[in-house]
């Protein structure tokens, strides 16, 4: 996304149209689109290529341009869970990967980045009844990969609100629950995670239409992307005005949770109950 993006800035600078650039590489116009877009791969020749249509002489900048390329065509760590790696959900891992601010509403389950193994287990024979457990073993596992991001040596912000819902829906055993609200209770602690609470005496908010993630990410070419699931996949959306309503929701909602500093108290009192 940040090459495609780049490469648009560079082409527009040098006055070269979609067409200009499609014949240079003898492919269509169409296909310069959808490499500015990050709609397709750029291989490295085609950069080069574009650079040098683009008056670009500067041998740093090819090489930066040139790295560039090479680290976008390289697959992520994700991708030796392809064989059960939906589509729209490698996007969803890429994403995750990049960001430097996570934000998310959950009104379901624990977010995944916080999950034990035994819960996401539960969670997954849930969803998927008929999956081979041979299979989820491999989901359970790529969740518990994922979980490697918050302990990084510059993890992201991860900022997540949980409906009361998610802590006395139960996924089992109890010693699962209680398990789960341990990992939540350390979690809390930890300087890159806030955890809010949304009670049931908070009443109606402005997110109650299903869960969402907000990612931000620290290069400017990259806007905030907003991901709404569902329960055949998801949609994201890079529109600032889109974005914007995802954002301005999870800020009121943040308002009429309880705050950050009660989160632990109420994971120890509902681990009680328990």
């Amino acid at each position: 996304m940040v090459l495609g993006r780049r490469l648009a800035d560079l082409r527009e600078q040098a006055g070269t149209t979609f067409e200009e650039a499609a014949e240079a590489l003898d492919v269509t116009h169409a296909t310069i689109r959808r490499m500015e877009k990050a709609q397709v791969g750029l291989k490295v020749p085609y950069v080069e290529k574009l650079l040098r249509l683009y008056g670009v002489s500067d041998a740093d900048e090819i090489d930066g341009f040139i790295g560039l390329a090479r680290e976008a065509n390289r697959p992520g760590w994700w991708h030796r869970y392809r064989d059960v790696l939906p589509g729209w959900f490698s996007a969803f891992v890429s994403l995750e990967a990049e960001a430097e601010q996570i934000r998310a509403y959950e009104p379901h389950y624990v977010p995944g980045l916080l999950q034990t193994e035994g819960y996401a287990r539960a969670v997954l024979r849930a969803g998927m009844p008929q999956t081979p457990d041979e299979e989820i073993d491999r989901l359970v596992a790529l969740r518990v990969a994922r979980q490697e991001l918050l302990e990084r040596k510059e993890p992201p912000l991860y900022w997540a609100v949980l409906d009361e819902t998610v802590l006395r829906r139960p996924p089992g055993p109890r010693a699962v629950m209680r398990e789960q609200l341990d990992r939540l209770i350390e979690a809390a602690a930890l300087p890159q995670v806030r955890l809010q609470v949304m009670p049931f005496a908070a009443g109606l908010h402005p997110a109650m239409y299903g869960p969402f993630h907000l990612f931000r990410f620290p290069v400017p070419e990259l806007a905030d992307v907003a991901c709404a699931e569902s329960l055949v996949g998801a949609a994201y959306f890079d529109q600032r005005d889109d974005v914007s309503v995802f954002r301005e929701a999870l800020d009121r909602m943040c308002a009429q949770a309880a705050p950050v500093h009660r989160t632990e108290a109420i994971l120890s009192a509902l681990r009680k109950e328990i």
